[in-house]
């Protein structure tokens, strides 16, 4: 199991980036949240083994159908949160 904080920069709000990412995700059986960001960007914490991880980022680089992805960073953490879903968060933090 491993975690990771994505941050995806581009026209990513208004193109169900959320959304899309919690189908990849659900779909592959990663665990998180994502949520859009107050600067325009898109952030992810997910959590799975190491397909599931890199399939989500190779998602998060594509993005989805009407997103124009212009740049994806991915950090590696040794805090597992253990979360129990994947989830669309409303909130901006």
């Amino acid at each position: 199991m491993k975690h990771w904080n994505i941050r995806v920069r581009g026209k990513v709000q208004g193109v169900f980036f959320r959304a899309s990412t919690k189908a990849v995700a659900d779909q592959l059986g990663v665990k998180g949240f994502v949520l859009n960001e107050s600067d325009g960007s898109v952030y992810i914490e997910a959590e799975g083994d190491s397909f599931g991880l890199e399939s989500l980022l190779g998602f998060c680089q594509e993005g989805s159908e009407h997103a124009e992805v212009s740049q994806v960073e991915y950090q590696e953490s040794d805090e597992i949160k253990g979360f129990r879903n994947f989830e669309v968060k409303k909130k901006i933090k």
